[in-house]
């Protein structure tokens, strides 16, 4: 099953082939719901609804990120790096190591540590994993809208992951509501500045959707990254996800995000992106205002796409004492 949030209120259900209409309510809503209910979102869902195109509302701009909070400041966009087999190599050039051991940084460090620790038995805690905060709610872009880059960034490069939406019920514990295709936007200039900036450059908007699949993860995901120049495609590669492609498994990378307290507080949202091997930043792309970029992926429908704009220069900010 998946389910898709209308900008303008109402859940669009969509099972096989056949999409329907659920108005005036929210994923949220649902989700909360489910919570209340000690029951999975299936049960909640009502029937009937009419039958609409999600495809030709895709294409309207008419669809959002599958969940947002009411509160976009109880929305928290939060990730892991380093967590799929082969992600390393563009990180660990990116950084400027050589071929000997004395020049392996520290993110190959780290990645040898996840696939080592990174897959424990279940019921136990492995090694945790790199891990950066991205922004609150107002962060989250809809599919179709421009993915911003700040005027003071040096780079605006896409990151094709899967995420994971989570709701924490009233006694702190986190449900998973689903998962979806995410652009984990950053800026890997300033981050081969030096590994240090890492936190600097994952400050940035992050778009999902446009469906969301409820369910477990299929363990082998294999899309495309793409990014449009007009009528050119300038880049195209393929990505993998899921446990079979990954150094750690989804449970140890949401027990080493939720383990912390203040990210279990009751009624708080929480977005988690799962890494990924494939940029374009590491081919040598270099993007531009306009370029489009599409993350597809069959087990998710339809793909993920958003054109990338640029904030003009920003002045430095200015401080009022009090």
């Amino acid at each position: 099953m998946y389910l898709s949030q209308l900008k303008s209120g109402g859940v669009v259900v969509r099972e096989g082939e056949t999409a329907r209409l659920i108005p005036a309510v929210t994923v949220f809503e649902l989700a909360q719901n489910a919570v209340a209910a000690g029951a999975t979102l299936a049960d909640v869902i009502p029937a009937g609804g009419e039958a609409v195109d999600l495809v030709q509302l895709a294409a309207k701009g008419a669809l959002d990120v599958p969940v947002r909070h009411p509160e976009p400041a109880r929305m928290y966009l939060c990730g892991t790096g380093l967590t799929h087999l082969g992600s390393a190599s563009t990180r660990n050039a990116m950084h400027g190591a050589g071929g000997d051991v004395a020049s392996e940084t520290d993110s190959m460090r780290m990645f040898k540590m996840g696939l080592e620790g990174g897959k424990p038995a279940a019921g136990e805690a492995g090694v945790q994993p790199e891990w950066f905060y991205k922004g609150p709610g107002t962060e989250a872009v809809a599919p179709g809208d421009p993915l911003t880059s700040p005027g003071f960034a040096l780079d605006g490069g896409e990151e094709p992951e899967i995420a994971a939406f989570y709701l924490n019920g009233p006694d702190g514990t986190p449900h998973r509501i689903g998962f979806t295709l995410a652009n984990e936007f950053s800026d890997h200039v300033t981050e081969k500045v030096n590994y240090l900036f890492l936190a600097h450059s994952k400050l940035r908007p992050a778009s999902f959707g446009p469906e969301l699949l409820v369910g477990d993860l299929p363990r082998n995901i294999e899309g495309r990254s793409r990014i449009l120049r007009g009528d050119q495609v300038i880049f195209d590669a393929p990505f993998v996800s899921g446990e079979d492609n990954m150094s750690h498994t989804i449970a140890n990378l949401e027990h080493h995000h939720f383990k912390y307290a203040p990210f279990r507080r009751a009624g708080d949202l929480h977005v988690h992106m799962f890494g990924t091997a494939t940029l374009s930043f590491g081919a040598g792309v270099q993007t531009q205002a306009g370029d489009v970029f599409e993350i597809s992926a069959p087990q998710f429908g339809l793909p993920l796409i958003n054109p990338l704009a640029i904030d003009a220069p920003v002045a430095p900010t200015r401080i009022r004492a009090l």
